[in-house]
């Protein structure tokens, strides 16, 4: 960086003093003053995108690195369920390693059909429309269903004309 002193600034604002004159050097001091903030704006603006780059190369990098031992985990897991299911479909065919027909190793298969998942599907969809739906407020006032319960003084008084009490000897 450049290295400037007191000593030297002073030496600068003289010769600017002069070179510009009295009038002008307060608008050249100003306009000096805006560039130098944009300038060091755009500076802070670079660096913060170059360091967002990296993060993110950062990150692409660590994102290959998790699918690569995810894809490793899944084969590993597809490997193992595969020789259990061979383990279980050859103690299930009496211990018979020729590999069997194709028809008795097919009924240990991990996807259920589709009538049983379209089954249960509407089993939860019903569920869950019985769980979730309302009875809408306008459809309650106008089947004349109770929306809250009040007390019977406050039924009373709610019902009671204004002038009734008085005129019937009750107070």
């Amino acid at each position: 960086m450049i290295d400037i002193g007191l000593s030297k600034l002073a030496l600068i604002g003289v010769v600017a003093l002069v070179v510009i004159g009295p009038e002008r050097l307060p608008k050249v001091a100003r306009m000096a003053g805006t560039l130098f903030g944009r300038a060091q704006r755009y500076i802070n603006d670079v660096k913060s995108e170059v360091s967002r780059e990296i993060e993110l190369d950062e990150l692409r990098k660590m994102q290959k690195d998790v699918e690569q031992a995810a894809s490793d985990v899944s084969g590993s897991i597809n490997k193992s369920m595969s020789d259990t299911e061979n383990a279980i479909n050859d103690a299930w065919n009496g211990g018979d390693s020729s590999g069997g027909d194709s028809a008795s190793s097919s009924t240990w298969s991990r996807t259920p059909s589709a009538d049983t998942l379209s089954i249960k599907s509407k089993a939860f969809r019903r569920k869950k429309l019985a769980r979730t739906t309302a009875v809408p407020a306008w459809y309650k006032h106008q089947s004349g269903r109770k929306t809250r319960v009040i007390s019977a003084s406050a039924r009373v008084a709610k019902y009671r004309p204004i002038g009734a009490g008085k005129s019937a000897g009750f107070f």
